[in-house]
């Protein structure tokens, strides 16, 4: 019922999805890492369920664990890292007007999806 995608750096799951937020379920496996992107539409808050979150959020990075969270504001370019021997599980609330899956901008990606400009 509810959208689910296997990706090269794991998988995600949606939870809810309701006009104006979405709620996904992020597994990042050990030494991989998601796409350096932006949202125009959306705001994301990540709450970090198991494992250890090192994300990059406009260039800083930023270490987080479970029961701790990291949020990205709409524009602002981010990505979650697992850089530990763990699963990485983190709980991700989506919120604005737009939470479509084609509101990515990659600026970098190593899966070679990042957009070429």
């Amino acid at each position: 019922m509810h959208d689910f995608d296997i990706r090269p750096w794991g998988e995600w799951q949606v939870l809810d999805d309701q006009d104006g937020f979405k709620v996904k379920r992020i597994v990042v496996h050990p030494g991989r890492r998601l796409s350096y992107q932006t949202h125009e539409h959306r705001a994301e808050t990540w709450v970090v369920a198991k494992g250890t979150c090192t994300a990059v959020i406009d260039g800083e990075t930023v270490v987080a664990g479970p029961g701790e969270s990291v949020h990205v504001e709409v524009g602002q370019p981010h990505r979650i890292t697992n850089m530990h021997d763990e699963l990485l599980v983190i709980v991700e609330v989506q919120l604005g007007a737009y939470t479509g899956e084609d509101d990515i901008c990659r600026l970098e990606d190593d899966y070679g999806r990042a957009a070429v400009g």
